[in-house]
């Protein structure tokens, strides 16, 4: 752990610049010897050398004690000199964070970049924690990953004993620091010795400073129950394709439309399959302006939640007079006007609630109307030559749970759940106000209540909810929605046997081309079938958009669509601290 609990991404960065450091070290310093009082090559001193790896436990502690033992290893400091100036800067990092949780206290967790990494969740965990377990909880944090963070921010709020907290942690430095730079030591000598004379050697140290960095942090993460738990979770997702990357999993898709592309001699015909609305929708279309045009057409507004556009600077005025015109009650749901796969979505229950989410989310908000009931995606075509069109496919959304038995808290719950644990931090992070409640034998707690498979829904397959009746009321809405002919629609229902009935449903968004027809997540479904499904799908979006522009629509030309694409609005993630909860999104 750092003085900073940072993000996996900038953490391979910095094994990065630790490579990039180990050979510049290799190059400037040769193979002479720096002792402990000694003096360096090229004027580099030993003080010089103590206190830029003490700095760099402040990017990094388990990179810079690596570092320091490797570059040890092959004589370029001395042993001493690394072991102490790892634990010191060490020492001075995780004071630094005593201090600053006496004199800053909470109120640090509401300035932004502290919110981002720790929130008030888990101080309040880790406050628990060392009161129940007192100062050995600091010793034991010192080798358990991802705890030191909070635990130690927490001692200074809770007005620890400065002389006991100090004397807890040079007794778990004076531990740690020189088995892990002790480690580094003797594999980096192994490394020296069999490479000293290979023109391989400076990479064969960059890669031992890799390697030992993730077999750290591998065992700290399997030196706990709750590690253990989500090191499974992890490795089950890489063989359940339900939950690859997104980057992943559509590659193949992307070779269709290519194909697609080639057979029609346009990349961006497709876009044309919409012509109401910007590029068909590819990427960043206005929420409301669809919403607005789903209203026009004869007899949908009824079928439409309302909603409100909040772009203006009173949007807190504008959003309570929304409520009070349509006599709405909390909870509301507010979502960013161009957002994608759940992004941003909340589901907003009191007036404080509503009041943070407004003034944290500087983009343009919506509110809408809070439909309870259950919640389905059905995925609608139509060729603009045909009067009628079809339902593609229907999505049925089910909200997981978890079981209590009396004696276990929520989070074991959820890392017990053979399917959670693939999604645990998501259920986590969902759940975070109530990871220590202890649910009442029998008692069932739903851990996700957003309909979108990313963020933990889990999604089956709807057909049997297509009904002549159904497919006749949502035709009826999309003939008279000018411009649309193919996309997704996120409902809820009273219950799924009103909209078998063709009635009682609420339409919460359109998505357009780019959209998916979700059934294909269904744990029946096999890879196979779901790229049948999506091949299918892509097909139908290119067929349409030719005869779309035969008829004079415009297809968006690539520089638009990259435009689209680095402006999407996943590009722009609201901070952890400011998020709540959210739902009605796929």
């Amino acid at each position: 752990m750092n003085l900073f609990s940072l993000s996996s991404r900038f953490q391979s960065r910095l094994l990065v610049a630790a490579g990039v450091s180990i050979l510049g070290a290799a190059q400037v310093f040769g193979a002479e010897r720096i002792e402990l009082f000694g003096v360096a090559a090229d004027g580099m001193t030993p003080g010089l050398i103590f206190f830029a790896i003490a700095a760099a436990t402040l990017i990094s502690e388990d990179l810079a004690a690596i570092s320091a033992g490797v570059l040890a290893s092959q004589g370029t400091i001395g042993f001493p000199l690394a072991v102490a100036s790892t634990g010191a800067g060490i020492l001075f990092g995780d004071i630094l964070l005593f201090i600053a949780g006496r004199y800053l206290g909470r109120p640090a967790l509401r300035l932004p970049f502290v919110g981002y990494f720790l929130t008030e969740r888990a101080l309040e965990r880790s406050s628990a924690w060392l009161e129940h377990r007192g100062m050995a909880a600091i010793f034991i944090s010192r080798f358990v990953i991802g705890l030191r963070l909070p635990l130690y921010f927490a001692a200074g709020v809770l007005q620890t004993s400065f002389v006991k907290f100090t004397a807890y942690f040079l007794l778990a430095v004076a531990v740690w620091t020189p088995l892990l730079v002790g480690a580094s030591y003797y594999l980096g000598g192994q490394v020296v010795s069999d490479t000293m004379s290979n023109k391989w050697f400076a990479v064969s140290l960059i890669a031992i400073v890799v390697g030992l960095f993730i077999a750290v942090r591998l065992a700290q993460q399997l030196a706990t129950w709750k590690g253990r738990r989500i090191l499974r979770g992890k490795v089950k997702r890489r063989f359940i394709w339900e939950f690859w990357s997104v980057r992943i999993f559509y590659l193949p898709v992307i070779v269709k439309i290519a194909m697609l592309a080639c057979k029609y001699r346009s990349l961006t015909v497709f876009t044309c399959a919409n012509p109401g609305i910007p590029a068909g929708g590819f990427v960043g279309e206005s929420k409301n302006d669809i919403l607005r045009l789903i209203a026009l057409s004869p007899g949908a507004s009824r079928f439409v939640l309302p909603h409100e556009l909040l772009a203006g600077t009173d949007r807190i005025d504008s959003a309570v007079s929304f409520m009070e015109r349509r006599a709405l009650d909390f909870p509301v749901v507010i979502k960013p006007d161009a957002g994608e796969r759940g992004l941003g979505v909340r589901i907003v229950r009191s007036a404080e609630e509503l009041r943070n989410v407004l003034e944290s989310s500087p983009e343009p908000l919506i509110i809408q109307e809070f439909a309870p009931g259950d919640e389905i995606s059905v995925f609608y075509y139509r060729y603009p030559e045909t009067e009628r069109g079809e339902i593609f496919a229907i999505t049925e959304k089910r909200f997981p749970a978890v079981s209590g038995d009396g004696h276990s808290t929520l989070e074991e719950l959820i890392l017990k759940d053979d399917r959670a644990i693939c999604l645990a931090k998501r259920y986590l992070d969902h759940n975070e106000a109530s990871l220590d409640r202890v649910p009442a034998d029998g008692e069932i707690v739903p851990i996700i209540d957003i309909g979108t498979h990313s963020r933990g829904a889990v999604f089956l397959d709807g057909g049997w909810m297509k009904t002549p009746e159904a497919e006749a009321a949502i035709d009826a809405i999309c003939s008279g929605i000018d411009g649309f002919n193919f996309g997704r629609f996120d409902i809820r229902v009273e219950s799924y046997e009103h909209f078998r009935r063709g009635e009682a449903f609420r339409i919460v968004e359109l998505n357009g081309v780019t959209s998916e027809a979700t059934n294909i997540y269904d744990p029946n479904y096999s890879l196979r079938d779901a790229y049948a499904t999506l091949f299918r799908q892509w097909e139908i979006a290119f067929e349409i958009g030719v005869r779309n522009h035969e008829l004079g629509a415009r297809p968006a030309t690539v520089r638009e669509l990259l435009k689209m694409t680095v402006n999407r609005p996943s590009a722009h993630r609201p901070r952890r601290a400011s998020l709540v909860r959210s739902a009605n999104q796929n």
